[in-house]
């Protein structure tokens, strides 16, 4: 299974919800595809939810503008 490595690129402020530039979450697919792109970033939004408590497609920023996904071995 696929590991990915999804990083911010840049401190934002959208809805209340902070985000700092190097936030980053490891998130393990099914697919080799980009997880911000595969069933809407569910696994990348529940990922940050869970590790710094920030909903970050609430906050906007679920995209490959605000974040970086790195396939890692």
């Amino acid at each position: 299974m696929p590991r990915f490595l999804i990083t911010t690129k840049a401190r934002t402020q959208f809805n209340g919800i902070r985000i700092e530039p190097g936030m980053s979450v490891e998130v393990v697919t099914t697919s080799f595809a980009n997880p911000l792109l595969v069933n809407g970033g569910q696994p990348v939004v529940d990922a940050f939810l869970r590790i710094y408590g920030i909903d970050i497609k609430k906050a906007g920023v679920l995209s490959p503008v605000y974040l970086v996904a790195q396939r890692i071995e």
